[in-house]
């Protein structure tokens, strides 16, 4: 047994082996996302009457990107991921551990979004290379923000701006590298856009509301 030879350790005909080391490169991304709230509830005017705001099981939606990867080192890739998400959030309004009538907001977005990621490459063992991704993306939302069931309804802001990270496997294949990728995207600003209209108390429950979400995605480059 001392001598047997692992076939794991084998070295591979390695797929697509200069791909890395052009300057830049192009291809695009398929994915599927789910979209979340934090909601953090306003306590300063919290009563027995109060009502609280969750968010209900998130739905799946889907993504879609260009990418444009511009090579910094052996080690390091700046990609630039211009595309556009579309998905859906669920706001739902309790009064007494209990579900208002027509107390759920259906949420829709359309994001274009503006992703710059700094993307740093682990050593590549035959045909895999692991990696980890981090960086900024800009987000619009071209979508209504605000839904008009029975007059109750919050406005949401269209802009907003996020931090990323994930890590993900780069698949050498014969013609071309196929990837998988696991992301988080954090929110920082108060979506909540202040309103001067009636059923301000469902607004007035609501304290901050940050987007995040939750990505997988699939690239072909």
């Amino acid at each position: 047994m001392l001598f047997a030879t692992v076939s794991g350790q084998k070295a591979k005909v390695l797929n697509y082996s200069t791909h890395d080391d052009h300057p830049i490169h192009f291809g695009f991304c398929l994915g599927l996302n789910t979209m979340d709230f934090i909601v953090k509830p306003n306590f300063q005017s919290f009563s027995k009457d109060s009502v609280l705001a969750d968010v209900s099981a998130p739905s799946v939606g889907f993504h879609i990107q260009i990418v444009s990867n511009y090579r910094l080192g052996d080690y390091f890739d700046l990609r630039f991921l211009p595309g556009i998400s579309f998905g859906q959030r669920n706001l739902n309004f309790f009064k007494k551990n209990k579900l208002i009538e027509h107390g759920q907001q259906k949420l829709e977005s359309n994001f274009l979004e503006f992703p710059l990621l700094l993307k740093y490459k682990g050593k590549r063992l035959n045909n895999v290379r692991p990696y980890l991704i981090s960086g900024i993306n800009c987000r619009y939302d071209l979508a209504k923000t605000f839904s008009e069931d029975n007059n109750i309804y919050l406005d949401l802001k269209e802009f907003d701006y996020y931090y990323e990270a994930g890590t993900g496997l780069d698949f050498y294949l014969p013609y071309f590298k196929f990837s998988t990728e696991f992301k988080v995207s954090y929110g920082f600003r108060n979506m909540i856009k202040p309103r001067t209209s009636t059923n301000m108390l469902f607004q007035n429950s609501i304290d901050r509301l940050n987007s995040m979400l939750f990505m997988v995605s699939f690239f072909f480059e």
